[in-house]
């Protein structure tokens, strides 16, 4: 089994964190492969970088179409997923989505924990689009600065390891997300730290990948998911063209 560990931002450190951390998980047999945005920004953390991030992962998908099994939106937020989900007829698995779901098995209510402040904002939207906000008991961020996106996870690990604790005592989480591309397999250092079970994005999405490759659904073809119509194109990339316009058989 292949999976596409597809990171929407262009830091290649972050997709090795990614990776490395998914395959403590992974079953054997299963290849996890990387890419990286050739374009956009380092992390996405706003509403403009994820609509940029969501472009780019389309195209991602787009262009690696045919060489795996199922794919992994490897960002918090989403970017790019219901259009995936549109578009393509391989399983897509959102790191968010998998995270809460994951989470909302081990507790009534979870937290999310993450390193930027910038993200509260887009992640309470993420929270609500796949509704679940009333399953959320709290998002808490770091209100400070760090140094390197790649080595965030070591610079502030303490801190972390407080938000989680508080988020716990102060808002009644039974469960901890540790949220962001970044975070990637800080869970299983952290997890005897912190008196809740902690979840991992990209380890409880690629536990959700595996687990739709083997149910093998079908792609629908009704509904809101359906694949849109047939549609011209200008300027996209030839690969995304052509699964726009059907020329993708």
């Amino acid at each position: 089994m292949k999976i596409l560990v597809a990171n929407p931002n262009t830091s290649t450190g972050v997709t090795d964190r990614l990776v490395a951390a998914g395959k403590l998980v992974a079953s054997p047999g299963t290849e996890l492969l990387p890419m990286t945005a050739p374009r956009g920004v380092p992390y996405i953390a706003t509403r403009a970088e994820a609509a940029i991030g969501s472009a780019m992962m389309l195209e991602m998908l787009a262009e690696r179409r045919g060489s795996f099994d199922a794919a992994i939106v490897a960002a918090f937020g989403d970017p790019g997923l219901g259009g995936a989900r549109e578009l393509f007829d391989f399983p897509v698995v959102g790191m968010a989505e998998a995270a809460m779901l994951v989470a909302c098995t081990l507790g009534r209510k979870f937290a999310i924990v993450s390193f930027a402040k910038a993200l509260e904002p887009w992640f309470a939207e993420i929270v609500e689009w796949h509704g679940l906000s009333g399953r959320c008991a709290a998002i808490r961020t770091l209100d400070e600065a760090f140094q390197s996106i790649d080595d965030v996870q070591n610079e502030k690990e303490q801190v972390l390891i407080d938000l989680a604790v508080g988020t716990v005592k102060n808002d009644g989480a039974d469960v901890v997300i540790l949220a962001g591309a970044p975070l990637a397999g800080l869970a299983n250092k952290i997890r005897e730290r912190v008196p809740v079970p902690l979840v991992d994005g990209i380890q409880a999405a690629v536990t959700m990948a595996e687990g739709l490759v083997r149910l093998n659904p079908l792609k629908a073809t009704a509904g809101t998911y359906r694949r849109p119509a047939a549609k011209d194109s200008k300027g996209l990339s030839t690969a995304l063209a052509n699964v726009i316009g059907h020329k993708d058989a």
